[in-house]
């Protein structure tokens, strides 16, 4: 096969953007031939702007049945992402599928076990993976050069959002369209990464605050706090209600401290580790000698290009993928370990319980009183494609 006919299922704000680089040929390998969205005036867009020979679809039924695609590239509101990647399986599809994974992981769970059975190229769009900067960061933690793990912090909190941004659609920032806040919309990426580079912690205790600075029923504003199998812990603070707000990554181990912030990486790095410099030093005031470092992080941020990039060589080339998509599910349960944390005001250890946290968030769903003024009604709050 020399070329992957692609097609786009919703073309919203950032299925409408994949689209364009493939129609516009900058994905080597794949050609758009088909999108498909429910509101028939994102069709016209796209009859408008993505060329005649491509097939447009309102429903996914019809776009499935068309055989019009070999990869499909899966740009829905949150709840959709699971049934739509099965049902893409079920058709032997490739799948690429945007942020987050669902919106629980026992939905997710069997979205990966259909990936499985299928041995279709299954991906993420964790496209800050290839920012150069965090994978140095990677490499810093999995080579040894921090040393063991004692505390990550990262405070995410420069994802200001207006009420008007919220007002824009009426899935948005409830539990019925979208399942969740901050964490849902907005962090993703900072979660995927944080388990990337750290690894998954044993426990959570999170505080989430619903609605606290704008007109909304979900979270706009949580920290969490983590604790890791090694002792280490770790502490993950974010909101869409500060301006300015902050992004910086500080990762403390027992050979120095990582800063990432302002697109920099920082390494501080001690001569001796702490620990070896803790048992034999009798100096009494003193700490290891420590060398601001810097290191150098080369290589192109290639973003969302890169992702389609990649998988796409890993359909046609069998090159490794930089996000599986099996992967997604371990973001989400961070996230929902915060949810489930806030709603019963305990600790949750990991693996979360998948039952518990399904029922809540659907007690919360069907007790949902909420109601909005929006800009755009052109999605229902459902969201279903």
């Amino acid at each position: 096969m020399e070329r992957i006919r692609v097609g786009v299922i919703g073309i919203g704000n950032m299925g409408s953007s994949h689209a364009r680089q493939f129609a516009a040929g900058k994905v080597p390998g794949a050609a758009l031939t088909a999108v498909c969205d429910i509101n028939p005036q994102r069709l016209e867009w796209a009859k408008t702007r993505l060329g005649t020979d491509v097939g447009l679809f309102a429903n996914a039924d019809e776009f499935f049945e068309a055989k019009c695609a070999d990869a499909v590239v899966i740009a829905t509101p949150h709840y959709d992402h699971p049934p739509l990647a099965i049902a893409a399986f079920e058709q032997g599809l490739h799948v690429l599928a945007e942020k987050p994974a669902g919106v629980y992981t026992k939905q997710v769970r069997e979205m990966n076990e259909a990936a499985a059975k299928s041995g279709t190229v299954f991906s993420m769009m964790y496209n800050q993976r290839t920012n150069p900067i965090y994978q140095k960061v990677r490499d810093l933690v999995h080579s040894g050069e921090l040393g063991e793990l004692k505390r990550v912090i990262w405070i995410i909190t420069n994802w200001y959002r207006s009420q008007s941004y919220y007002d824009s659609g009426g899935w948005r920032a409830t539990w019925a369209g979208e399942g969740g806040g901050v964490l849902l919309n907005q962090d993703p990426h900072q979660l995927d990464l944080w388990q990337w580079i750290c690894g998954m912690p044993k426990r959570v205790r999170a505080f989430c605050y619903y609605g606290k600075y704008h007109d909304i029923e979900v979270e706009d504003d949580v920290t969490a706090y983590v604790e890791y199998a090694n002792g280490a812990t770790g502490l993950f603070i974010t909101s869409t209600g500060e301006a300015p707000g902050t992004n910086r990554l500080e990762l403390s181990g027992d050979r120095g401290k990582i800063v990432v912030e302002d697109d920099r990486l920082t390494f501080w790095r001690l001569r001796v580790s702490e620990r070896e410099f803790n048992a034999a030093y009798k100096g009494g005031f003193g700490s290891p000698e420590v060398w601001k470092c810097e290191v150098p992080v080369t290589g192109e941020n290639s973003q969302h290009l890169g992702i389609f990039k990649n998988w796409i060589n890993g359909i046609l080339k069998g090159a490794p993928l930089l996000a599986p998509g099996h992967e997604g599910i371990r973001g989400l349960e961070l996230s929902n370990a915060m949810h489930l944390s806030s709603w019963t005001d305990a600790w949750v250890d990991l693996p979360i319980d998948e039952d518990l946290f399904y029922q809540m968030l659907q007690e919360r769903i069907n007790k949902s009183t909420f109601r909005k003024k929006t800009s755009d009604r052109t999605l229902d709050v459902s969201g279903t494609f």
